[in-house]
């Protein structure tokens, strides 16, 4: 099976046009590689991140639900309802676009508020330790919830990286390098047509 070509008038203008398209296209290869070099190391420590943090949040909710397992035995779900109705925010909570390599996601930043005691009749102690316990954890998941959409985003960016550094190396490039090269040969063959025609006629001449 005959290889693909450009289709492409065979002349010494189109000849230098693909030169330039063709360094240009292997110039952006090298930037696309190097980005996705970048891209893949950054999921990489995202990937670290996110285990931590993984861990990290179900310790606090395992932690936290326990303390609200005791919490409901103890007040029961409308005692733990209207208690809740008094009880201040425990969290502060900014989102912020962010952005690395043109990858963007929003950066998360959770901040734990003093928790000020419901006080309430009937309330029990373990109500303010589970609200203590469930902040800690939001924080977390907060921190979790960033890694995690961060990740997602670079990985996919990675991947579309990944797809037009192969689709540039193993495709475009090869194919203007092809027809580069037919339309040399095509050159070459034609000027040593022309010198032998120009030596016939010679020859001719001085016979």
């Amino acid at each position: 099976m005959a290889q693909q070509l450009i289709k492409v008038p065979p002349t010494k203008n189109t000849l230098l046009k693909l030169k330039k398209q063709a360094k240009f296209l292997e110039e952006g290869h090298d930037l696309l590689e190097r980005k996705r070099e970048l891209l893949t190391r950054l999921v990489y420590e995202r990937i670290g991140d996110y285990r931590r943090l993984r861990a990290e949040a179900e310790r606090a909710l395992s932690e936290a639900f326990r303390c609200l397992s005791l919490t409901h035995l103890r007040m029961g779900s409308r005692g733990i309802h209207q208690a809740s109705l008094g009880a201040e925010p425990a969290l502060k909570v900014d989102i912020l676009p962010r952005r690395a390599l043109g990858v963007e996601y929003p950066s998360v930043s959770a901040e734990r508020l003093p928790l000020k005691p419901v006080g309430l009749l009937g309330t029990d102690a373990s109500f303010d330790t589970t609200r203590d316990h469930l902040a800690d954890a939001a924080v977390v998941l907060a921190q979790l919830g960033e890694v995690e959409i961060a990740l997602h985003r670079l990985m996919e960016e990675q991947r579309k990286a990944q797809k037009r550094v192969n689709a540039l190396k193993y495709n475009i490039i090869p194919l203007y390098r092809r027809t580069i090269h037919f339309i040399a040969s095509a050159l070459e063959e034609e000027e040593r047509n022309t010198l032998f025609q120009v030596k016939l006629l010679r020859a001719r001449d001085v016979g």
